[in-house]
């Protein structure tokens, strides 16, 4: 019998808005906080996507015109939650097959003082092969990984733009 590790990424935090703004806003807004920098593309990123349906593409437009897949949705509940499959693999390029693919869910929980809770949870790191932990490792870092990105988000929301 061999003993699973449980692996998963889990980051949290809480935002001043309702479930379907905090939904909206990591969703259809996440061009306007995810770091220009956070890429996987050959080009500068020009704009980041995340289509709004389960088989939706999740990638970023270049300035040249190219675009770049980097995520694959899975699931998609509004407001409830959505999973998306991360195609990114360890030497940080698109991998489209899904049996390589990390899983990332966030969901979002509305609470008594009407802020809405956001739980992500990026798992399945083995299924990358021997760079999942490294990948493991870059994600689950500040000021870079989810926790920062996380922040960033929720400065978005606090301003309340895209409302």
């Amino acid at each position: 019998m061999t003993e699973r590790t449980d692996t998963a990424v889990r980051k949290s935090i809480s935002v001043r808005a309702g479930v379907e703004r905090a939904f909206q806003a990591f969703t259809e807004g996440i061009d306007d906080w995810w770091p220009r920098t956070h890429h996987v593309g050959n080009a500068p990123a020009k704009k980041g996507f995340i289509e709004g349906h389960a088989g939706g593409r999740c990638y970023t437009e270049h300035i040249d015109g190219s675009e770049t897949d980097w995520g694959k949705v899975l699931i998609w509940e509004p407001p409830g939650r959505f999973v998306m499959a991360w195609l990114i693999n360890g030497n940080w390029k698109c991998d489209p097959d899904l049996s390589k693919a990390s899983e990332v869910e966030v969901r979002f929980t509305r609470q008594p003082d009407g802020t809405t809770r956001v739980d992500l949870e990026h798992r399945n790191f083995e299924r990358m092969g021997e760079s999942g932990m490294n990948m493991r490792m870059v994600v689950d870092s500040a000021p870079s990984g989810w926790g920062g990105l996380l922040q960033l988000y929720a400065a978005y929301v606090q301003k309340g733009e895209g409302e």
